[in-house]
């Protein structure tokens, strides 16, 4: 019988194990892709795709084994060779082959030349192509820069107290009212794909005070923009006991800060490969919705003409604004008009035309919505009433506000959305891994 007890250790080494300082000049065992062949007759140079980066191995012609010949471009293998330094060689290291082992080789030639510093092909043909073209360093490193925004957003709000959940996607309404649901079939009963865990989030305050959780959102909005998609990863997060929406954007500015200090200590690769600059999350500032329309309107002679929602051009021309003067690369939009928010946001006892909410725009594009809720259950049910919503379907969230529920607040950020603007992508698409949309069910 065997027990295992747990890491195997197999002698492979990754490429960090590899670059330290005492593997130099030692016979070592590694594995990767070839990504590129160099043949210089005598001698042979293979680049080595890992997971963590490249490595350039060296080969003399008749210095290895016989299965070297065969190789060739996306040949996965296992090699045996001496670390030597290099400067020359990427990470100045390289490593010189006594032995190669194949252990898968293509059927086919590659549709797309992933070797190359720039696929030449359309943006439909790479997702077309998706499992093929992420083997491309560069677009594969957006989504080690993704996965460090998403780390970065877990730790943070772990560090401060908040409790990992995940909630179903399939329910029974939207939390967001209206027709943008996906509807199926659920056992012969109506259901639909959730539109966010809203409900299930705020009725979690009322056990853990704050959780937090990153899972897939679905709108079924007829959109073809570059700046959509029908499905896309939310970064959720509610908290009680709040004074009031502005501890949600603080708690928002503290991740933020947590996320490009990560970015800069171990994802500096990645931003490099990618021309990366770092936003300044040090200072955020904040203007009110009808301020915000107010100030570029008047700076960029521009005519207001939705009153209760910002359009596309004017969140730039706000980001543009905000860069020019106060060299910001968030800013957060407040005080939006009730009419464009949901039930649940809370009015501003001031001017209840407008809610406790707040949008944070990030180099002109929304990437947030977040803001105070309402937690007083009479309160709700004047709010839905007033609207002349159905609370058919809501009656369970509605239980936990009439079994009392503290101040609360909280907010939703689009994954792809970040990874976009971070990234200086112009399509929100080149930010999803394999990207849903009006025309795109595959791969």
């Amino acid at each position: 019988m065997d027990f295992l007890t747990g890491k195997r250790e197999t002698g492979v080494l990754d490429l960090q194990e590899l670059l330290s300082e005492e593997k130099d000049g030692c016979v070592v065992k590694t594995n990767g892709a070839v990504l590129s062949i160099r043949d210089m007759g005598d001698i042979v140079f293979i680049i080595l795709r890992k997971r963590d980066g490249i490595l350039q191995a060296v080969m003399e012609r008749g210095a290895v084994n016989e299965e070297a010949p065969a190789l060739r471009e996306e040949c996965f293998v296992e090699a045996e060779g001496r670390i030597v330094k290099e400067a020359r060689a990427p990470h100045g290291v390289e490593l010189k082959l006594t032995s190669v082992r194949i252990l898968s080789a293509p059927e086919v030639p590659m549709p797309v030349a992933v070797s190359k510093w720039k696929l030449g092909a359309s943006l439909e043909a790479r997702l077309d192509m998706r499992p093929l073209t992420l083997r491309n360093l560069r677009e594969r490193a957006r989504f080690k820069v993704q996965e460090g925004i998403a780390r970065a957003f877990r730790e943070y709000l772990q560090g401060e107290g908040f409790t990992e959940i995940h909630t179903p996607k399939i329910g029974a309404r939207g939390a967001e009212g209206g027709a943008n649901v996906f509807k199926l079939e659920y056992f012969h009963r109506p259901a639909v794909l959730a539109q966010s865990p809203q409900f299930y989030k705020q009725m979690m305050v009322g056990v853990f005070d704050r959780v937090m959780e990153i899972g897939p959102v679905f709108r079924a909005e007829k959109h073809n923009t570059k700046r959509h998609l029908n499905e896309y990863t939310g970064l959720d997060f509610e908290m009680g006991y709040i004074e009031d929406f502005r501890d949600i954007m603080a708690m928002e500015t503290g991740f933020l800060q947590h996320m490009t200090a990560l970015l800069k200590a171990e994802y500096g690769a990645e931003l490099s490969l990618l021309h990366v600059e770092l936003p300044d999350t040090a200072r955020i500032p904040a203007v009110p919705f009808s301020e915000a329309k107010r100030l570029v309107s008047e700076a960029y002679h521009t005519q207001i003409r939705n009153p209760y929602d910002l359009e596309p051009e004017e969140e730039h021309l706000i980001g543009r604004y905000f860069k020019e003067k106060y060299n910001a690369d968030f800013v957060f939009v407040t005080h939006y008009p009730s009419k464009k928010r949901p039930f649940y946001a809370m009015d501003d006892p001031a001017d209840p035309t407008y809610t406790l909410s707040f949008d944070l725009l990030f180099r002109g594009l929304e990437v947030t919505t977040g803001g105070q809720r309402i937690h007083a259950y009479t309160e709700l049910m004047d709010k839905i009433r007033r609207r002349g919503m159905d609370t058919e379907g809501m009656e369970d969230y509605l239980s936990a506000f009439r079994h009392g529920m503290p101040p609360h607040g909280g907010l939703g950020i689009g994954l792809e959305r970040m990874a976009m603007q971070l990234l200086g992508e112009e399509n929100v698409r080149e930010a999803s891994l394999f990207p849903r949309d009006l025309s795109r069910l595959v791969p």
